[in-house]
């Protein structure tokens, strides 16, 4: 086990040099110049210039990533150029509202598609199985804006049940916390259960045709029990696999839900730094971000063993 985590962590620096590039030089070949958006149309050539070269925009771009990458490397991902301040440090500050929002919202999800993707593979061609297949079809195809927006509309505006936006820490006031995080938790949460509960309806039912199944309803084991230990926790296997991308596609993915409802987390963030042109802050956001989802991943991976014994790391 050891040696397949060292392997695998090996394996993660390639992954997160190439996005680090990727984002670096994309966001270089995008029209438009950091230094006149941050003093405006009007500004003359000679402060452009000046500001430019204390960037240091005026250097070559394979230069500029080369001295970024370096100080990436020692923990220094840069300073904004709006506020001044550090970009590990702003974009620490911003994550444990996003990893909040990702985390109720992956909770909700699977209250609600783990006992319904369980009923539906275990009622198959009943009434209540095509119901269910047709809510999450619905709940895969709207999009999540859309949802986001008719979810203000009704609860906020409507009815007049929950704040239509805005954040309240929740080490300051744990109940208005929640009344804010309810709507967008509950944008993501419809989303992704809809996923979950066809993936784990579908997985659970081509474990419950096997042969080893069948032997144990044979030896006369309790159907809940043939279910539940037997099974189910077969199942999760692949669940845990679609949950872990879910979760670590959370962490960057959010950019829309947060703007909607004004939501200060890392993809509110990274918008506004794409507005200023800061691109420090992105770089940073998004190097953080992939690292994250790489770890999510391998921790997944290391998972397998504890549902399924047989799983051994050589």
């Amino acid at each position: 086990m050891t040696a397949y985590v060292a392997r695998r962590l090996l394996q993660l620096l390639p992954v997160v040099l190439l996005v680090s590039a990727i984002v670096f030089f994309v966001f270089r070949i995008i029209p438009g110049d950091a230094a006149v958006a941050r003093l405006g149309e009007a500004a003359d050539p000679e402060s452009v210039a000046r500001l430019r070269r204390t960037m240091g925009l005026d250097r070559p771009v394979y230069v500029q990533y080369l001295v970024w990458l370096g100080r990436a490397v020692r923990g220094d991902l840069g300073e904004s150029q709006v506020n001044r301040q550090g970009v590990f440090s702003l974009v620490i500050e911003k994550f444990p509202a996003t990893l909040e929002l990702a985390g109720l919202g992956i909770g909700l999800s699977l209250m609600l598609s783990v006992p319904v993707g369980i009923l539906s593979a275990l009622r198959r061609g009943t009434l209540l199985d095509h119901f269910t297949r047709l809510a999450a079809m619905i709940g895969f195809c709207v999009p999540r804006y859309w949802l986001a927006v008719l979810l203000i509309l009704f609860f906020a505006v409507q009815w007049r049940l929950f704040p239509p936006a805005g954040h309240i820490p929740f080490g300051e006031q744990p109940l208005a916390n929640l009344r804010f995080v309810a709507l967008p938790a509950l944008s993501v949460a419809l989303t992704l259960a809809a996923v979950q509960m066809r993936f784990l309806r579908s997985s659970l039912l081509d474990i419950i045709a096997q042969e080893y199944i069948r032997t144990a309803h044979a030896k006369g084991l309790a159907h809940r029990a043939v279910v539940l230990h037997h099974a189910l926790k077969n199942a999760l296997i692949p669940f845990v696999t679609v949950v872990g991308l879910e979760f670590g596609n959370l962490l960057g993915g959010l950019v829309v839900v947060e703007q909607i409802f004004s939501w200060p987390g890392v993809g509110w963030l990274m918008v506004q730094s794409i507005i200023h042109r800061d691109y420090a802050v992105v770089q940073g956001a998004v190097l953080l971000i992939a690292t994250g989802f790489v770890t999510i991943n391998l921790l997944v991976d290391v998972a397998y063993a504890a549902l399924d014994p047989r799983i051994r790391y050589s």
